[in-house]
């Protein structure tokens, strides 16, 4: 065995290393989880451009999967980043990308900051119930005219007596539709753009929080996404995360966890494509033999399960660099670039072998065309991957 397979095992066993420290009560398994309370209603949800939030969110709270890595005072497990990096591996099992995309909104981009940097009493309130499914959480950074460039947004937050009061709006907002509160980035002073920036939990129950409307994708259709606005929302000062000002920093630390969670879920949906294209290409005969044969068929699919180890290699490195405590923004800015690369690359050659039938809404290759396109544009576009990775090999040219 290779130490790339060692690493891998390692990883992806940590789940059921997890669950047997998560075994207090009789709770269902993993594949409990996603072949009977998930996968069996994937396709319904499809349909409806929802799912359930706070009924699979309860479901994974009480099995343990909403804090693999949080404190265990707070109800989580105290485990490391692989834990989670194997977790949402798993997760790729899910016969969408939606529901797994708001599962790791919830747990690896609105809560982390408030892990590392709420007050005990914030936890208490948001935390907690976050990581027994007893709430849904949703981010709040990009708006209409800031993506990827976070520094950008205009959403104020302006402090008055014990209060902030925000107006503005976010925009893409995951789950914004059925959230309870959201983590939300806004500026809360006149200073630059990178030290005027401050995280806030946000209850999304207050007056003044507007759901302007779900917002009708191309793909990720089980996963709502909202627009979002703000009408002089009185928030208390005490739900500010950590100290003012310090925001975008925040942010920013929590960038690597989420490009490396994004890559770790794409990875065995596409080892799932290849294998379900493998079997439709086996069976499906074509000139009195089976497709499969044609060699630049094999041969393809080949190549394509070769890139994808490779992938799930370099974030194995980057996983196993960044529990020591290394920075890997480089390693993580790479994987994503990849990923998003190779899915839209894989799912393109596989719906080919497909036929017409890869036409259809029926088959799975044809929800990932459209899901997988995301991964090159959501949590930071490609060419803001490409110059993070220019920065760090320092040819990015001076502004």
């Amino acid at each position: 065995m290779g130490k790339s397979d060692e690493r891998r095992q390692n990883c992806a066993g940590s789940l059921v290393k997890k669950e047997e420290q998560a075994a207090t009560d009789p709770e269902p398994s993993r594949e409990g989880i996603i072949d009977k309370e998930i996968n069996p209603f994937v396709d319904k949800w499809e349909e409806e451009g929802q799912f359930p939030a706070h009924k699979v969110f309860k479901i994974l709270g009480q099995a343990g999967f909403l804090g693999v890595t949080k404190p265990t005072e707070y109800g989580g497990l105290g485990l490391d980043f692989s834990y989670s990096t194997a977790m949402a591996e798993e997760l790729g099992n899910i016969h969408c990308g939606g529901v797994p995309m708001a599962i790791g909104v919830h747990t690896d981009m609105a809560t982390p900051a408030l892990t590392r940097f709420g007050s005990k009493e914030l936890k208490q309130e948001f935390l907690v119930p976050s990581i027994a499914g007893d709430v849904v959480a949703c981010l709040g950074v990009s708006e209409t005219g800031a993506g990827s460039d976070v520094a950008s947004i205009q959403t104020r937050a302006v402090r008055k007596g014990d209060d902030y009061v925000i107006n503005g709006g976010k925009m893409w907002t995951t789950t914004g539709c059925q959230a309870d509160w959201m983590c939300l980035l806004a500026n809360t002073s006149e200073g630059p753009p990178h030290q005027n920036k401050s995280l806030i939990c946000l209850p999304m129950k207050l007056s003044g929080v507007h759901i302007a409307k779900k917002i009708d994708k191309l793909g990720m259709k089980s996963s709502d996404t909202a627009q979002i606005f703000f009408e002089d929302v009185r928030v208390p000062c005490k739900y500010l995360i950590g100290e003012e000002g310090m925001g975008f920093t925040y942010q920013m630390l929590q960038f690597q966890e989420e490009l490396l969670w994004a890559v770790a879920n794409v990875v065995q949906q596409m080892d799932n494509i290849i294998q379900e294209t493998i079997n439709y290409t086996r069976q499906r005969k074509i000139f009195n033999q089976p497709l499969l044969n044609n060699q630049i068929v094999h041969f393809r699919l080949a190549e394509l399960a070769t890139e994808v180890e490779l992938l799930r290699s370099l974030l194995y490195r980057a996983v196993a660099l960044y529990i020591r405590g290394n920075d890997v923004t480089r390693f993580a800015s790479m994987g994503k670039l990849k990923a998003g690369r190779l899915a839209r690359k894989l799912s393109d050659d596989c719906l080919q072998f497909w036929g017409g039938m890869g036409f259809t809404n029926e088959v799975s290759v044809s929800r990932f065309y459209r899901d997988s396109r995301l991964t090159s544009i959501g949590g930071g576009a490609d060419e803001v991957m490409l110059s993070i990775i220019c920065k760090y090999m320092d040819i990015l040219p001076k502004k």
